[in-house]
């Protein structure tokens, strides 16, 4: 596959001239859901709405961004169509289409319609270095943060706590806090540890690790092999030494990527619109958060896609090239 900008066609740019005016004079609106503010997909929503936004002198669109409690939260309000677009964690993508894990209550949707894959998503185990723990297999008996329902980062926690054979009634408190709300409270003291999966590097963790003296977990060992082996939708992922203050070595971690979706009955030219917004100006998206610096398009339309690729998104790709 050979990624090279190519010139759309007079037919096609003609096409999208005049879908550009009907926008125009309807001035479309629409909202990305993303996560809490101190994580990576609020600035991500933030960064693909700049882009449109930019060019909707031409295309109509109007883009905002809603703080969310998280991937599954954005997933079922696309469903409910209360949400045009959303970022969600890959494993939340896969199991929305099978109607497993979160959405068994919910049943399948296979309507979900992937348009690109962004960063990867470590989990960061944060713990308070005073606290005694070395490794999730220390929570039992602890105050441990398992993120609030809904979140991409709550499937994460309780599966980490599986492998561990951890249940949450082993814990001393099961904290359910947003993102927004750990850092504090971890270096106030009111909890232990947190559990928390973004991309690198993100505010939560540098706040908590800047304010206090925190350890990041290392992620290793037959527990987190044998959940690598039995859930294709994560990865190995390193968080490099030196990245959050307090931790100068490479830590071992694991985790999704994050996604970007939307519903099967999006308008075919509204997806075109945010897609080339993105790519037409990947250089520029590149510059809106380090987590963005190493991404390539190639890696963006294949790894951590499970959902069937919308057509207004298929239809670029396949004008660059990039698909046939």
């Amino acid at each position: 596959m050979t990624f090279q900008k190519t010139m759309f066609g007079a037919t096609t740019a003609a096409a999208l001239l005049l879908s550009g005016s009907a926008f125009a004079q309807d001035q479309q609106f629409i909202t990305i859901g993303t996560g809490g503010v101190t994580g990576v997909y609020y600035p991500t929503g933030g960064a693909i709405c700049r882009l449109v936004n930019a060019g909707r002198d031409d295309h109509g669109l109007r883009c905002s961004v809603e703080s969310t409690g998280g991937s599954v939260y954005n997933t079922r309000t696309i469903r409910e169509g209360e949400l045009d677009f959303g970022v969600v964690q890959s494993d939340v993508q896969a199991a929305a289409l099978t109607g497993e894990g979160a959405f068994v209550d919910d049943g399948p949707y296979p309507e979900l319609r992937a348009l690109f894959s962004i960063h990867p998503e470590p989990l960061h185990v944060m713990a308070r270095a005073d606290a005694g723990i070395a490794s999730p297999a220390d929570f039992p008996g602890n105050r441990v943060n398992i993120a609030n329902p809904g979140s991409g980062t709550r499937v994460l926690a309780e599966t980490l706590l599986q492998y561990y054979d951890i249940s949450v009634d082993d814990l001393s408190l099961a904290a359910e806090m947003a993102s927004a709300e750990q850092s504090s409270a971890l270096c106030d003291g009111n909890i232990d540890a947190t559990i928390w999966a973004a991309g690198l590097p993100n505010g939560s963790s540098q706040e908590a690790t800047s304010t206090c003296d925190v350890v990041i977990l290392p992620l290793a060992g037959p527990e987190i092999d044998q959940l690598l082996a039995d859930n294709t939708a994560y990865a190995a992922a390193t968080i490099p030494g030196g990245m959050y203050s307090g931790n100068p070595d490479d830590i071992p971690s694991w985790g999704p990527r994050a996604t970007f979706v939307t519903a099967a009955g999006t308008a075919d030219e509204v997806v075109y619109a945010v897609v080339s917004a993105v790519f037409e100006n990947f250089e520029n998206f590149q510059r809106l958060h380090p987590a963005f610096a190493n991404l390539t398009p190639e890696e963006m339309i294949s790894s951590g896609i499970t959902a069937e690729l919308h057509p207004g998104a298929a239809q670029y790709y396949r004008e660059q090239g990039w698909i046939e």
